[in-house]
């Protein structure tokens, strides 16, 4: 069986175009938008995980001691 695409023509592309910039404004927006939701879920992930370390810190000066 023969292999067929739609012929190109002048509203096609115009369409195509359109599509296209639409697309990678609205791909360029979330991409901004994501970065700052990442940086401000790393400083929260870095802010628990620190406060957890001195948790666990403390936690084992206090109750635990080495093994001799």
């Amino acid at each position: 069986m023969a292999e067929y695409k739609l012929k190109s023509t002048k509203v096609e592309e115009k369409v195509v175009g359109a599509y296209k910039k639409i697309e990678n404004g609205v791909v360029e927006s979330f991409e901004a938008m994501c970065e700052g939701v990442e940086d401000g879920y790393k400083n929260i992930e870095n802010t628990v995980v620190d406060n957890y370390k001195k948790i666990e810190k403390k936690f084992v000066d206090t109750f635990l001691e080495e093994k001799k």
